[in-house]
């Protein structure tokens, strides 16, 4: 581990605190009376902030970086935002001595020396906490359940959120020994929170949350300042009174120092998710250290040891994936490793382990010796009985018992040494210099041998398995290639950072550079493919790869080399790599190379390694291969092989000696010989002769598709006609060519010889053949939907939607047809098409209606009904507004206008729908009541006007207006009164209530057409009248008095005399309807005129209307007041109409104005 000093600047005040922004952007720092904000990356000083009038002593950051706190000898928090704002403040009793920041509620933690507080952003007061001692230092835990605070008479109060105490660890210094820092562990990887806790009595603890203490305490020797862990908890940062930062592991072994200073340590911290260090110290001194772990590691064939957490050593085996850790609890320094042995320095010993067993896949070591000496060694290498030290240019042989039994002096610098092997206590060592030698040492000889010398500096050497041939990858990154005995060059190839030769192969090395591996056997040229990291052995077909920490055994296919051997007919060398590791495919090419080159003996191998013994075969293949087809037929069949002798002759075509190798043999063999030789046909472009084959062959599928694709209609209707309908395979092949090629006839005639008429269905549908498709849909009714549903979907493509909704309706698809509709509607409002918008609301209404048949649904159902039939008669009404202001002729009489603007009003009491405008309205209301007389009317609607945002086109002449009917009387005309026909109560014009009468609370009754009040009364059946008794009860049309006159006639000689009788009844007495209507009228609840049969019976039929509605729905009945005065209602929608208005309009329309049902159509 190395400290690498990045910036370094200096305060004019001692640094008691810092603290980081989360992202490590920026750096808090606690100078003074001042906080001084920094740029981690480079050092600067962004910013002074003042807020404290004392010195601050602490600083903390909120886990979510939005803001921070600082806490000061005078007394007082200040709160502070990321940009640097201070938004709060509030005081204690003494000064601030630190403060902390929840991880997970950002609930502040405020100490002072003689309480705590506890603040949040949602509480507006500080919840203060009384402490028995002065609190020097505070900690939340992880998951921000408990509080820890120091305290300085040596104890630790361990308190929840709410600031109550919940663990008290009293430690045997007491107040000799006063916490100074403390420090919950961050990692998410332990089971238990631990505590670490510094005291001045010069000692490093840890705590469970419990209070129970891990371990024992660790001297110091040294009064610590500040503790912090790393931003995962592997290691502990210490500081104080002996002017550096120590480096801990989580555990308290001491690992190293990180940077000396010239005055105590205040505070020092690790910023987050790195390996960078801050340090503040009493000078005002801030230093930021980039700390470097090294890699420190051996590796020997397929072991891997390598340093973890400092203080640990992992050894893996690469091809079992085992692992086994070994705890030193000490500093590892160096590692070295070679077959059964492991050497790990520490700082005052050497350990030497070996393996329990000599089974390759023992994982299991133990202590064989210790090196009790301190040593100081670049590299570290371990033998059987020795171990080498290296010391810049010296190497050093000690035995196990700490003998120093040779020594070489180089010449230059050593830069890589490797153990190659030989008898224990004679291993031979591989050492490359700096100046480019590359020697031999011998454990057991003084005397280095020189294998060779090069101009450029080693960096990294092996030699190959017969040490023949060595590999050098100089400090220029390039793969230098040397015969160690000629000592000539033998290639070079560049960008190579390492290099490996295969363990298992003498002319194969791989080496790594540049993001790529490279893999190279004998001279042919490099193979490359993506590979991250370090080659650091080759052993067959596994290459085993260093990347950042992680060593991992990379499998790659040896292919490639081995085809490079093929193409140079090296039969040999390519079975041998084809041993390390290839593919099936691979294997089976090198043995028809072999073949092809004559060189059996390899074929032959390959062949006993796919389990093929037998010389009559392989003799066979090779006759096969010479051209003695007849010799190797014979053959074949003698090994029991037929199918190979059939398969060589088919492959050459010769289907006449298949024919004849045959002979009467089996029928299904001779069918099979057939079909390969129509195969033939149809690839030497002989389509008619292969489909005639297959015929033959009865290969029908074969036979179709060539027809189909060709597209021999004929051919495809003799085999359709000649194949059984059971063969539904074939036979759908056939139809599916007919669709294709356009002949629908033939396919239908071939879906219906297999009784498939779902496809027939489809087909129809397909080529829009519609009356065909409802004639099967009439025979067939399982259908309907197959046929209505792509039917709609047809019509509404070819812009028919209306079409297209009765027949998503006739399929039985309601969602569909509702959606249809709803887009119809929306289309028609945004296109201000409002008539048609009524119609097609009065469609859904009707659609919904039909839904709500279903109990599931009738609820909804019903609700959207009234709501869909409610907006149809607000657009029918207010097309008429909609042309009056936008056209510029009218053609509706004014008090049509008139009534239409008021009946929209008193509607639009809540939400106006899409498209309705309130000012067309008001401003149609205006100048229509202007125009009748209603001056009162249209003042309100004028002044109405003005509180809305009205229209460029419409200003001047609403201005015009509203300044005219100044001059105008402040009434209305009485013709204009609407009157209740129940109650006989003049109505105002514009009515609070809407559309019902302010006295007796009847709703009106509205012609469609003129929106006049029609003299209508609705009226209710008594409980137990059926609508069926009620019609019958209404047309008995009982015998009625005749009427008395009230007019008495008195003739005498001179005159003629009419007079008055009032004792003769009045008329309405003998109505018991009309009776009802006078004595239960009255109050502010609406009450219904409610008939018995006697009522019913006394009824006329020309003076009822009846709504007869479908199910679920009520019946509504009505009793026109003024018989004389004939009204119809429209048998399909049900609106009412004057029987002059309605003639007119249907005359006019030929269909009903509002449901556009057409006059010839039957009712509903």
């Amino acid at each position: 581990m190395r400290a690498v000093l990045t910036w370094r600047d200096k305060a004019e005040q001692c640094i008691y605190d810092l603290a980081f922004k989360p992202d490590g952007t920026q750096l808090i720092l606690a100078a003074g009376n001042r906080l001084l904000v920094y740029d981690t990356s480079d050092g600067t000083l962004l910013q002074p902030l003042k807020g404290h009038k004392d010195t601050v002593y602490c600083v903390a950051y909120a886990k979510d970086g939005k803001r921070f706190a600082s806490g000061s000898a005078d007394k007082s928090v200040i709160i502070w935002t990321s940009k640097l704002e201070g938004i709060l403040k509030y005081t204690h009793n003494d000064s601030i001595q630190c403060v902390s920041y929840n991880p997970v509620t950002h609930q502040l933690a405020s100490c002072s020396s003689s309480d705590f507080g506890l603040w949040s952003p949602e509480q507006k007061s500080v919840s203060k906490h009384k402490s028995s001692s002065k609190i020097t230092c505070c900690s939340w835990t992880n998951d921000g359940q408990y509080l820890a605070l120091g305290m300085f008479n040596g104890i630790i109060s361990i308190r929840n959120k709410n600031g109550e105490e919940k663990v008290k660890i009293e430690r045997p210094g007491g107040s000799l020994s006063p916490v100074w820092s403390i420090s919950w562990n961050p990692s998410r990887e332990e089971h238990n929170d631990i505590l670490a806790v510094a005291d001045w009595g010069q000692k490093l603890s840890f705590y469970q949350l419990s209070g129970k203490q891990i371990g024992k305490d660790r001297s110091l020797n040294f009064d610590p300042c500040c503790i912090s862990y790393f931003t995962k908890g592997e290691y502990i940062l210490l500081g104080g009174s002996d002017k550096q930062v120590s480096l801990f592991t989580k555990d308290g072994v001491q690992l190293g120092t990180v940077g000396e200073q010239n005055s105590w340590v205040w505070t020092c911290k690790v910023k987050p998710d790195s390996n960078y260090v801050v340090v503040g110290c009493q000078d005002g001194t801030i230093s930021f250290y980039q700390l470097i772990f090294s890699t420190v590691h051996g590796l020997y064939k397929d072991r891997y040891a390598y340093r973890d957490s400092m203080t640990d050593v992992i050894v893996q085996h690469l091809i079992t994936e085992q692992k086994v850790r070994i705890k030193c609890k000490e500093l590892v320094k160096k590692i070295a490793i070679y077959k059964n042995r492991l050497a790990i320095q520490l700082p005052e010993k050497i350990l030497i382990y070996e393996l329990y067993s000599d089974d390759s896949s023992d994982m299991h070591y133990r202590v064989k010796e210790k090196i009790v000496k301190k040593f100081e060694c670049n590299l570290l290498v371990v033998c059987a009985d020795h171990i080498i030290l290296c010391q810049e240019k010296r190497l050093q042989c000690l035995s196990f018992g700490g003998v120093k039994e040779r020594e070489w002096q180089m010449e230059s610098l050593i830069r890589y040494i490797k153990v190659i092997g030989g008898p224990p206590g004679r291993e031979g060592l591989l050492v490359g210099l700096k100046n480019g030698q590359i020697l031999k040492i011998f454990v057991d000889n003084l005397f280095a041998i020189v294998l060779l010398k090069q101009a450029t500096a080693v960096r990294c050497l092996d030699m190959s398995a017969s040490r023949n041939k060595l590999a050098v990858v100089d400090e220029n990154d390039t793969c230098l290639v040397y015969d160690i005995h000629t000592k000539e060059l033998l290639f070079q190839e560049p960008n190579a950072n390492s290099v490996a030769w295969n363990t298992q192969c003498e002319d194969m090395l791989c080496f790594s550079g540049g993001g790529y591996l490279n893999i190279k056997a004998s001279t042919f040229p490099v193979h490359q493919q993506k590979l991250q990291g370090f080659v650091v052995g080759y052993n067959g077909s596994k290459i085993f790869c260093l990347h950042v920490f992680s060593m991992s055994a990379v499998e790659v296919p040896q292919s490639a080399p081995m085809y490079q051997y093929l193409d140079r007919k090296m039969f040999k060398e390519a079975y041998q790599i084809a041993c390390l590791g290839v593919t099936d495919t691979d294997w089976r090419e090198l043995a028809m190379e072999a073949l092809e080159g004559l060189e059996f003996e390899t074929a032959k191998k390959e062949r006993k390694k796919r389990g093929e013994t037998n010389n009559d075969l392989f003799l066979a293949d090779v006759f096969a291969y010479q051209g003695k087809f007849h010799e190797a037929a014979k053959l074949y069949k003698r090994s029991g092989h037929e199918t190979l002798a059939l398969d060589m002759y088919t492959d050459l075509r010769m289907f006449e000696y298949a024919k004849d190798f045959l002979g009467s043999g089996d029928p299904k063999e001779t069918k099979m010989l057939i079909t390969k030789q129509a195969d033939w046909a149809r690839n030497i472009n002989e389509p008619k002769a292969a489909v005639e084959m297959y015929i033959s062959a009865g290969e029908h599928v074969k036979a179709i598709e060539i027809s189909g694709d060709h597209g021999w209609v004929d051919m495809l209707i003799d085999i359709a006609r000649k194949l059984d309908r059971a063969e539904r395979e074939p036979l759908l092949m056939c139809a599916h060519y007919f669709k294709k090629l356009s002949n629908p006839a033939y396919a239908a005639e071939t879906y219906l010889k297999i009784g498939d008429l779902k496809s027939l269905v489809q087909l129809h549908v397909e080529t829009q053949r519609w009356d065909e498709a409802f004639a099967l849909g009439e025979k067939h009714p399982e259908f309907k939907d197959d046929i209505y549903v792509p039917y709609a979907q047809w019509l509404a493509e070819n812009d028919r939607f209306e079409e297209a909704q009765k027949a998503f309706h006739k399929a039985g698809r309601q969602g569909a047809a509702v959606r249809v509709l709803e887009q119809l509607t929306h289309n028609a409002v945004v296109e201000s098409r409002f008539s048609d918008a009524a119609y097609y609301y009065w469609m859904l209404s009707m659609q919904c209606l039909d839904i709500a048949q279903d109990p599931a649904q009738k609820d909804a159902m019903l609700g959207k009904f009234h709501h869909f039939q409610h907006l149809a008669e607000l657009y029918h009404g207010y097309h008429a507004i909609q042309r009056y202001t936008e056209e510029p002729f009218s053609f509706h009489l004014p008090e049509t206008l008139f009534n239409i603007s008021r009946f929209l009003l008193h509607s639009l009491t809540k939400d106006t729908p899409l498209g309705i405008s309130k000012v067309n309205t008001l401003f149609t209301l205006a100048k229509q009541s202007k125009a009748l007389g209603a001056y009162r009317l249209a003042r309100q609607a004028y002044d109405k006007l003005q509180g809305l945002h009205i229209p460029a086109r419409f200003q001047k002449s609403i201005e015009l207006g509203s300044l005219t009917i100044r001059s105008k009387p402040f009434h209305d005309s009485e013709e204009l009164v609407p009157l209740c026909y129940r109650c006989s109560t003049n109505n105002p014009l514009l009515n609070n209530l809407g559309n019902v009468c302010i006295n007796c609370r009847q709703p009106f009754v509205f012609s469609a057409s003129s929106y006049e009040v029609l003299h209508l009364v609705e009226f209710y059946l008594e409980d137990g009248i059926t609508d069926e008794e009620a019609v019958a009860l209404i047309d008995l049309e009982a015998p009625r008095h005749k009427r008395e006159s009230k007019w008495q006639e008195i003739t005498s000689s001179n005159a003629q005399t009419l007079r008055l009788d009032e004792t003769v009844d009045s008329p309405g007495d003998d109505d018991p309807f009309t009776a009802k209507l006078s004595f239960e009228q009255g109050g502010s609840e609406f009450v219904p005129v409610v008939v018995s049969r006697s009522v019913l019976r006394s009824m006329s039929r020309r003076d009822v209307l009846i709504k007869r509605w479908p199910p679920p729905l009520q019946w509504q009945y009505f009793r026109s007041l003024l018989p004389d005065a004939s009204i119809t209602m429209c048998p399909s929608c049900f609106q009412m109409f004057h029987s002059e208005d309605y003639e007119l309009l249907v005359l006019q329309h030929t269909c009903c104005p509002y449901c556009r049902r057409r006059i010839d159509d039957p009712g509903p």
